[in-house]
């Protein structure tokens, strides 16, 4: 037979008082009602100093120290910004000195020259699958990689090679063209491709050792981009595998040769969380030092605003 379990008596329970518990939400903390008339940088000073809230302006402050101290920043990128219309505003970055150098996948560059020749862009997938006509666009395929293997032949990486082309090519919109500006300004672009991500490896034109070679040269070329990225900041923007691996491992390159690349900030910035850009980015290059950062959020007014805050933020310190 089971022994009977009384129930505990509550009377000597010990409480505290409420004034003297250590809380972690404080009245000082909580956002201020907006006022109209008030300038941007007073709205982001209006949000709670709380989570998102709090790290975004943190992120603002250590962008706007880098640049003030003459640090590198940095961006990788996936594709989906430029589909969101974010062209534009990277190429803003990259005038005002903000941006000093642009990592992007190999869907980047598709979407970057078709947008440099033609206005516009990103095929719909769904439809274009079914008809077997997916990914099957003559000039997408003709210029891309036949300036690939051109540039490779004059000694270039990938994204030299083809923001020449686009600049001083016959391109109509060119002045959207991040590639292009790019290597207007003088700012330092790298493709980095996986072979059979894009559509362009899906016909005869694609030469394998011309990719190959393009990609390993402006690998190289990022990674000494991150040598410089001591007390610097690195961005990824949208991309949830390649640019997060290409970094780490530049990062574990840099460090091995002796560079010291310890006290960084980089930055997740995506619409979602995942895995990758959580360890490589945020958690793993800041294990010993610097520090890493999650906006999640979608990117089309995601990154506005914070491009936005990072030039009023500047125009602050620049008063002082």
């Amino acid at each position: 037979m089971s022994k009977i379990i009384h129930p505990l008596n509550l009377q000597n329970v010990k409480y505290s008082s409420l004034k003297e518990k250590k809380h972690k939400v404080n009245k000082r903390l909580f956002a201020k009602c907006w006022q109209e008339g008030r300038s941007l940088s007073e709205f982001i000073n209006s949000l709670p100093h709380l989570l998102a809230g709090r790290e975004f302006r943190d992120v603002v402050e250590r962008i706007t120290e880098a640049v003030v101290k003459k640090r590198f920043v940095l961006l990788g990128m996936g594709a989906h910004p430029i589909k969101v219309g974010l062209n534009p505003i990277l190429i803003d970055l990259m005038k005002r000195g903000i941006l000093r150098g642009l990592a992007l996948n190999g869907a980047c560059l598709i979407h970057d020259v078709e947008l440099a020749l033609v206005g516009h862009t990103s095929e719909e997938v769904d439809e274009e699958l079914s008809n077997g006509t997916f990914g099957m666009v003559k000039e997408t395929h003709e210029i891309i990689n036949n300036t690939i293997c051109e540039g490779v032949r004059q000694g270039l990486g990938i994204g030299e090679a083809m923001g020449k082309k686009i600049l001083h090519g016959k391109f109509p919109y060119k002045e959207l063209s991040l590639l292009a500006q790019a290597e207007k300004i003088g700012i330092p672009v790298t493709v980095h491709v996986a072979i059979g991500t894009d559509i362009t490896h899906m016909g005869p034109l694609a030469d394998g050792s011309a990719l190959g070679e393009g990609s390993l040269r402006d690998f190289h070329k990022f990674s000494a981009l991150v040598s410089k990225l001591e007390k610097g900041v690195f961005i990824n923007l949208g991309s949830a595998v390649i640019i997060p691996e290409v970094f780490l491992k530049a990062l574990a390159m840099v460090r091995n040769l002796g560079y010291c690349v310890s006290n960084i900030t980089t930055i997740n910035m995506d619409f979602i969380q995942h895995y990758r850009p959580s360890v490589n980015i945020v958690r793993r290059p800041n294990l010993k030092g610097g520090k890493g950062f999650h906006l999640i959020g979608h990117h089309e007014i995601m990154f506005p605003l914070l491009s936005a805050s990072v030039i009023e933020r500047l125009k602050d310190k620049r008063r002082i």
